[in-house]
């Protein structure tokens, strides 16, 4: 199936009801508002919220219980594996209603979002709908971490980091999908700790039904409240989509290279400058090696250019140009390892602890 044609495979309308589904762990400082975004949609459909808890160490897991204790729309399932496509799927299969819509304990949604969702779904017949992530930040760190990931210098490629044109989607950020359709392929893979989302719409892709973007849509996302967090974080995504390419080869767009290539480039421009430094090289040689240099003068150029004007204090713009190298080395060194060595047991341990306060 093309994507850009009709698709061959229409999902039918869900039956009224919307369940939404979340993975927690050690998020007590945005799982309320989390929750409290979800439970005030603008729907007309019933709806419910199912947490699949991990096993918590900051007191999420009582401040889930007090919500659920608040509102009989929370239902609570237990998560002791805590990765996050086995949360996800014992959540769905906790849930009531036809439709499916991911939600992070990260993230905090538009009162409308659901509604203009369905609407969606209805209006293109398509299994999953996603839209933009709109990262925001409470502190100087996480506002430069936000406008990183708002960039397309920092996560670009993507719909959902970019934006762009409504239509056919390769993914879509936390989802918006039809049960049946869920069941229909498989859940998700219980295997893939990271990039699950990707590879549930490779699957749904390929069973013929349409996964779609709506830039109308957009879930607000709070980033990781730390550098070390952070640089945890992306190693952790960068060693899953390197098992991805192990598993899926060029389904994987070329995008996912470029960081790995930029570890790359530093490392072989590291050993000619010592090599430059010792004499070691002269002549030609010596000179041709210099050009090893420019494309990473040109990178720090663009990163230095992109930190200045992207507004906010002198901190922000300080954080902003070090973050955005610490995100794609880590990534790029993670994806390295995961392609070489597969991703095996490799989790974000960013998530695991959050006794800390906010810096």
């Amino acid at each position: 199936m093309h994507d850009d044609l009709p698709a061959t495979r229409d999902a039918a309308v869900p039956s009224p009801g919307v369940s939404f589904v979340m993975p927690v762990l050690n998020e007590r400082d945005y799982l309320e508002n989390a929750v409290a975004t979800v439970l005030s949609q603008e729907v007309a459909e019933p709806l419910e919220l199912i947490l699949a808890l991990g096993p918590s160490r900051d007191g999420t897991t009582a401040l889930a219980e007090r919500i659920a204790a608040r509102d009989p729309r929370v239902r609570l399932v237990a998560n002791p594996a805590a990765d996050i496509p086995v949360g996800l799927n014992l959540a769905i299969r906790a849930a009531q209603y036809e439709t499916i819509v991911r939600v992070d304990a990260h993230s905090e949604l538009d009162p409308g979002y659901t509604r203009q969702a369905l609407a969606t779904l209805r209006r293109v017949g398509a299994a999953n709908v996603g839209g933009v992530m709109r990262a925001d930040g409470r502190t100087a760190f996480q506002r430069a971490v936000a406008r990183a990931y708002n960039s397309r210098i920092g996560l670009g490629g993507g719909a959902y980091h970019g934006g762009a044109e409504e239509g056919p989607a390769e993914s879509a950020y936390l989802g918006v999908m039809r049960r049946r359709v869920l069941e229909d392929v498989g859940m998700f893979d219980e295997s893939i700790r990271r990039g699950e989302d990707w590879e549930l719409n490779l699957r749904i892709r390929a069973a013929g039904y349409r996964v779609w973007f709506d830039p109308k849509l957009a879930v607000t996302y709070w980033p990781r409240e730390s550098w070390a967090r952070l640089v945890r974080q992306f190693i952790a995504t960068g060693t899953w989509r390197g098992e991805l390419v192990r598993r899926f080869g060029r389904r994987n767009s070329l995008r996912f290279f470029a960081p790995p290539a930029l570890v790359v480039l530093v490392a072989v421009a590291a050993v000619v400058a010592v090599l430059h430094a010792v004499g070691a090289l002269a002549g030609a040689a010596g000179i041709l090696a210099w050009t090893l240099y420019a494309p990473l003068v040109a990178y720090a150029a663009i990163v230095l250019f992109v930190a200045v004007a992207s507004g906010g204090s002198l901190r922000e713009r300080i954080w902003l140009a070090a973050v955005v190298p610490s995100m794609h080395l880590a990534w790029g060194l993670g994806f390295i390892g995961g392609l070489t060595r597969g991703a095996k047991h490799t989790v974000d341990t960013s998530r695991l602890d959050r006794n800390t306060p906010l810096p």
